[in-house]
């Protein structure tokens, strides 16, 4: 049974491939732009290569539409509000579409690769115009759908549990959110964050659903790799260094511009090095989530990739690389779906780890005994007795 759905989820994502890609396909066989006329009268065409790196960065990057397929030339689409100020001609708002994907102006407005520019009446770029964007492109409509989603479970599953408290078993949704909510307390705040687990919770709960939310969302053929956008995770590692620096100490601080028990010499070059990785900190949580995620997408549009590449040089070599492609293609998805979890998991991980650090003196001062988040059965043993 197993082996008939694999079957059937090749079948599918080769479908969809073939449709995705069907417009580098047309625009490989008929050249429409590329005719040249020789003096006996003869018509050569040039056929116009296919650009693989435009065709992923398309995919991988912010737009103002949603784009699903192009069929027979037209382009199916779902177009998304053009938000527009401009001192000069104030406010305008209509639909991503009115562009005719980069084709025609609007409203004295052009779009060219994503970017809006007022333009002239000869279609120029008038340069004393300015122009302040606020359009909701693909990846801001999806993140306002991942918030929607995030509220909707959240709050059903705290009705359930102000509904019936722990006397009933978890039903439906919760049977399956409970688990990892668990995993996150257990695994993540009390490890980290010792007795003060529970004031931070709600935020690293937050984290972890809508980081997940918005990984799993992007899977979707045609939706929008928010996670993998450098802006997304930029604001998220802010927010994250605005907590950790509110989590702060005086002994902290104390840390990072005297550090105890290093000569004096060593502290002129240690204290930069510290001081600057209370920003390196959450510049790493930025990356990783941004590298890892659109690694992955540019992966399996690669594969994909690979067998229009192949199929331009010869028609058998692409059908032959078809069935390799679509199973290295099948292979990353699911590898994608793991990693979903993981790097929500890990961007929440480090940012407990780091809160932890921030309020943690990570030294025994004055006989005081360190914070140990795992207590052997020993130490249980003596606060038993004590």
């Amino acid at each position: 049974m197993s082996a008939k759905r694999m079957k059937s989820f090749v079948v599918a994502a080769f479908g969809l491939s073939i449709i995705l890609f069907s417009n580098m396909a047309i625009a490989q066989r008929e050249a429409p732009h590329g005719a040249e006329v020789t003096e006996k009268g003869t018509t050569v065409h040039h056929e116009e290569k296919m650009d693989a790196a435009k065709i992923i960065m398309e995919h991988v990057l912010d737009n103002h539409e949603f784009h699903v397929a192009e069929v027979g030339g037209h382009a199916i689409s779902l177009p998304l509000p053009i938000i527009l100020y401009s001192p000069q001609k104030g406010f305008d708002a209509f639909m991503s579409s009115n562009f005719e994907h980069g084709h025609a102006a609007y409203h004295g407005y052009r779009m060219e690769e994503n970017k809006i520019f007022a333009v002239n009446e000869n279609g120029s770029v008038d340069e004393t115009v300015q122009v302040y964007d606020f359009s909701l492109t693909r990846n801001v409509v999806q993140m306002f759908i991942a918030v929607i989603l995030l509220l909707l479970l959240m709050t059903n599953i705290a009705k359930k549990y102000r509904r019936n408290g722990t006397t009933k078993a978890p039903s439906g949704f919760q049977n399956a959110i409970e688990p990892v909510i668990t995993f996150v307390r257990d695994e993540v705040g009390k490890p980290n964050l010792g007795n003060k687990y529970e004031k931070y919770m709600p935020y690293l709960l937050s984290v972890f659903f809508f980081i997940l939310i918005n990984n799993l969302i992007g899977l979707i053929p045609g939706s929008a790799n928010v996670t993998g956008n450098i802006s997304f995770t930029l604001v998220l590692a802010f927010i994250s260094m605005i907590v950790i620096l509110f989590s702060t100490n005086s002994h902290f601080w104390g840390h990072i511009f005297w550090p105890p028990g290093v000569p004096i010499f060593v502290k002129v070059i240690l204290i930069p090095v510290e001081f600057a990785g209370v920003f390196i900190k959450p510049i790493a949580l930025m990356i990783r989530l941004f590298a890892n995620m659109i690694a992955g997408h540019i992966v399996i549009v690669c594969f994909i990739a690979l067998i229009f590449i192949f199929g331009a040089m010869n028609t058998g070599a692409g059908l032959g690389f078809s069935p390799l492609s679509i199973a290295f293609t099948v292979f990353i998805y699911f590898i994608e779906i793991l990693v979903a979890f993981i790097q929500a998991f890990i961007f929440t991980n480090l940012t407990a780890v780091f809160i932890g650090q921030a309020f943690e003196t990570g030294h025994t001062d004055h006989n005081e005994q360190p914070h140990d988040p795992h207590p052997t059965h020993d130490h249980r043993e003596k606060e038993y007795a004590l």
